[in-house]
């Protein structure tokens, strides 16, 4: 269906360390400066009844997947559920790489256009969502523009979408000058680190509901490197240049924010890692039909946000997703060879 520049290998699927009726896939990537990365595409059982709509879910920074009830709640709405750990994150670490780390976002587009592939051409769907979050909303953003055209995407949903760097305008702007320096002279330069406090606030060992890997999401965080910094923070400037995505865009977000720097009481019911200003002053340029959602109640990542605002952020997109998102797609549209 798709014409990509060589795809890469992709092994077999086997059984996910999610347990029943979750598989995944290791997909070969091109050798790097520090060896030859992968990326691993995670699958949840289809529903008995076949179906050709599918949703991609792809992560945030120090971050993977492992929220089940996130594939559970799609498909209960007819869509086949996948979600991508990027290269070098969760399941795709590998001895001797530096996790998270790259210098140039256009490198996934390597690891997302053959997830993509083995979608629609592999496994027979003809709708794909792509659903980002927080980093994996602006690694998405910006691949959707570059495939604009193409038809490879039917719908893009963003949860949190890191769209700028939550700090003060002068900040922003005289940190960036100096990290674009020192990002490209000393790459692995470490220059900071995440706070440990919405990690702790969600994960079920230090007071929140959430169960996961702390090797692969650690409360603390893996280290700031400039280069992957400065790739950031140029991402960034593209978005606030615009971009063109051609299909239906909605966002996500809490209505509030609160300090990133410390533990406070409203850790549980706002977006205590990025903007939300930010995040609704960016989105109208991202195309032509994009709809903004703010969810009361919401933390980062709103799929993990208490019962009532995970409820009302699901809620909010399967009704949207009901009139933007084609039942089906006829096997015979035509589909554009993507740009590189």
């Amino acid at each position: 269906m798709t014409h990509l520049v060589a795809p890469p290998a992709v092994d077999d699927a086997v059984p996910d360390l999610l347990g029943a009726g979750w598989t995944a896939r290791t997909i070969h990537l091109r050798p790097d400066d520090e060896g030859e990365p992968v990326a691993t595409l995670v699958r949840r059982a289809g529903p008995e009844q076949p179906t050709r709509r599918a949703v991609l879910y792809v992560h945030g920074f120090i971050d993977y997947f492992f929220q089940t009830h996130l594939g559970d709640a799609w498909a209960a709405q007819g869509y086949d559920f996948y979600a991508l750990d990027l290269r070098k994150y969760g399941r795709s670490i590998r001895a001797g790489q530096t996790p998270n780390y790259v210098t140039d976002l256009h490198v996934y587009r390597e690891e997302l256009d053959a997830a993509a592939r083995i979608i629609r051409a592999q496994d027979g769907h003809d709708v794909l969502v792509v659903l980002g979050h927080s980093a994996g909303g602006l690694l998405t953003s910006l691949w959707a523009h570059a495939r604009r055209g193409t038809g490879l995407i039917d719908a893009l949903v963003l949860n949190s979408p890191w769209f700028d760097l939550n700090r003060p305008w002068r900040e922003r702007v005289a940190l960036t000058h100096v990290v674009d320096v020192v990002g490209r002279l000393t790459p692995r330069l470490v220059i900071g680190a995440v706070g440990q406090d919405y990690g702790q606030s969600i994960h079920r060992d230090t007071g929140g509901e959430w169960d996961f890997d702390l090797t692969w999401k650690p409360h603390e965080g893996f280290p700031v490197r400039a280069g992957w910094f400065r790739t950031i923070r140029r991402g960034h400037a593209r978005i606030a240049q615009g971009l063109e995505i051609d299909c239906p865009v909605l966002v996500c977000t809490s209505t509030a924010s609160g300090p990133y720097d410390r533990w406070h009481e409203d850790l549980g019911t706002t977006d205590s890692v990025l903007g939300v200003e930010q995040i609704v002053a960016r989105s109208p340029g991202l195309g032509a039909d994009v709809t903004i959602e703010q969810i009361p109640g919401g933390i980062h990542d709103l799929v993990l946000s208490g019962p009532v605002a995970r409820q009302r952020y699901l809620d909010t997109v399967f009704a949207w997703a009901a009139t933007h998102v084609p039942a089906e797609t006829p096997n015979s549209r035509p589909i554009a060879k993507e740009q590189p």
